[in-house]
């Protein structure tokens, strides 16, 4: 059995090197990889412009002591390039116009006192308050957003304001998701005695659509052999990962394993030292001319289906789409209560955070088995319990996985 770390740097080595790149529009990158460097051809802001509402003056105009009296000679308002300022004047200004020429210096309207056409100040103005310089967010010839960065909203905020109206970002990946079990059938249909309604499904593929893939799901696989094989041969053709759920396991009915190495493909490793979800297949299909498809075969159970997917399968298509970072960084937590562990494999339980003055605390929830859907849908958190502990105690500091960070 692997350990976590190793199994995962197997897996994050498979997404290398990331898909192509497409071009979208700006408004259809959100959540996708940028694919190339975003240079600002343009300074950032684009002119010097007011901060505030109020009247534009040049410094050295304001001679001897307060109160000083500028007569107001023009108007800058956003869209329009003013005429330079006026010797010895003020100009009236709004936020975000130009700084006339000759300015140098806002003073906002509430600290003028208006006497007919002439503006008042009670006070000396900082040198150069209130005025944004050209350039002093970002100069032109500067990268704006570095290749790999999976692109947020304000991410495309500061694409639009260098100008770009599109963007390289990687290609999705196209994931299948292929549920196994003669249990197996979908939600609202008929309760057959001996069938459950399958449900790994519908979260595997909202998992993978929050990690920026495509996704399809096929009918459910039947435990035969034959039509296990042509369902995976199929699904191998033109998927970049296949992902099966359930039957990778030893037992007589578990045939996803056998099926997968019958059409081809090379399982790299199939258990791993964690809880839940020791059983999982990891392999590659080879495919003439074109990258291989990568196989992740999760355990059946919901807890372990999902788990194993996100912190296996989600940095996969992470890194297959240049992700810089394709795995999050662990927080770290206080336990409110005791946890028991046996010692052997890394447990990753599920927990639910909450805050006090003295940072972030965690409590683990109660039904840790590998089959509840209650507790992984009541969770935010997985807290990692080492292989080694023989238990985790209150007040003890755990290292976290956030679900919201792997899971989007």
């Amino acid at each position: 059995m692997l350990r976590f770390e190793e199994a995962l740097a197997r897996i994050l080595a498979l997404g290398s090197p990331p898909l192509g790149t497409e071009v979208v529009a700006l408004e259809d990158a959100d959540g996708r990889v940028l694919g190339e460097d975003l240079v600002a051809s343009v300074d950032l802001p684009g002119f010097d412009y007011s901060a505030m509402d109020g009247y534009a003056i040049r410094g050295s105009d304001l001679d001897g002591a307060p109160p000083f009296r500028l007569p107001v000679r023009g108007e800058s308002r956003t869209g329009a390039v003013p005429d330079p300022l006026a010797p010895a004047s003020a100009m009236r200004i709004f936020t975000g116009a130009a700084i006339p020429g000759g300015a140098d210096t806002v003073i906002m309207q509430e600290d003028v006192a208006r006497d007919g056409d002439v503006a008042v100040l009670a006070a000396r103005p900082r040198p150069g308050q209130h005025v944004r310089r050209r350039g002093d967010d970002l100069a032109a010839g500067s990268t704006a957003l570095a290749r790999g960065t999976r692109l947020r909203p304000a991410h495309l905020s500061l694409a639009g304001a260098i100008d770009r109206a599109e963007i390289a970002v990687a290609k999705r990946p196209m994931v299948t998701i292929l549920a196994t079990g003669d249990e197996l059938r979908r939600p609202g249909t008929d309760a057959l005695p001996g069938t459950i309604p399958e449900s790994n499904t519908f979260a595997l593929r909202a998992m993978a659509r929050r990690a920026g893939a495509s996704t399809r799901a096929h009918a459910y696989v039947r435990d035969e052999r034959v039509a296990t094989e042509r369902a995976f041969a199929a699904a191998l053709e033109d998927s970049d990962v296949v992902v099966t759920i359930g039957g990778v396991s030893v037992g007589d009915h578990d045939l996803v394993r056998p099926a997968l190495l019958a059409v081809g493909v090379t399982l790299d490793f199939w258990r791993v030292a964690i809880k839940p979800g020791k059983p999982l297949a990891i392999g590659r299909f080879p495919r003439s001319g074109r990258r291989d498809a990568i196989v992740i075969g999760l355990p059946g159970n919901p807890a372990s289906a999902m788990i194993t997917f996100a912190v296996f399968g989600i940095p996969l298509l992470r890194a297959m789409q240049g992700d810089t970072k394709p795995f999050p960084a662990f927080a770290r937590a206080r336990m409110t209560r005791a946890h028991a562990h046996d010692p052997g494999r890394l447990e990753l339980a599920r927990g639910v955070m909450s805050q006090a003055d003295a940072g972030f605390l965690v409590t683990t929830l109660g039904n840790q088995a590998s089959g509840a859907a209650t507790t992984m849908a009541q969770a935010d958190a997985l807290v990692c319990i080492p292989e080694a502990a023989a238990g985790i105690g209150a007040g003890d500091e755990v290292d976290v996985l956030l679900l919201s960070d792997l899971c989007g």
